[in-house]
């Protein structure tokens, strides 16, 4: 076994693990759950943004205790999907500058 099939099979696992996250950051829910006070009442709403452009979705004066731990899972799950992806990203670019122009 040479160096440029090891090397070759660690940008392939790289490139699963990278479509992997992105697949699981795209089946988290959209936006982060917040409450705004407004004339001493609370609100609650989805934070999303579209298009570059930040979008309140009101939800209601309450919202489920199972909602907000929904959201707040989300958000830690989304955070470390992200620097994973990106390590991977790193990992991947400097694989293939290693195995470019070589041949087995």
């Amino acid at each position: 076994m040479s160096i440029y099939s090891v090397l070759s099979e660690e940008l392939e696992n790289s490139r699963r693990m990278k479509s992997d996250y992105e697949a699981a950051l795209q089946r988290l829910p959209v936006g982060s759950l917040i409450k705004k006070k407004i004339n001493g009442h609370e609100y609650f709403y989805i934070v999303k943004r579209i298009q570059g452009k930040v979008q309140f979705e009101y939800i209601g004066k309450t919202v489920s205790d199972e909602t907000k731990s929904l959201y707040a899972d989300a958000k830690q799950k989304r955070v470390l999907y992200r620097k994973h992806l990106s390590q991977v990203k790193k990992q991947i670019k400097f694989l293939e500058g290693a195995l470019r122009g070589k041949s087995a």
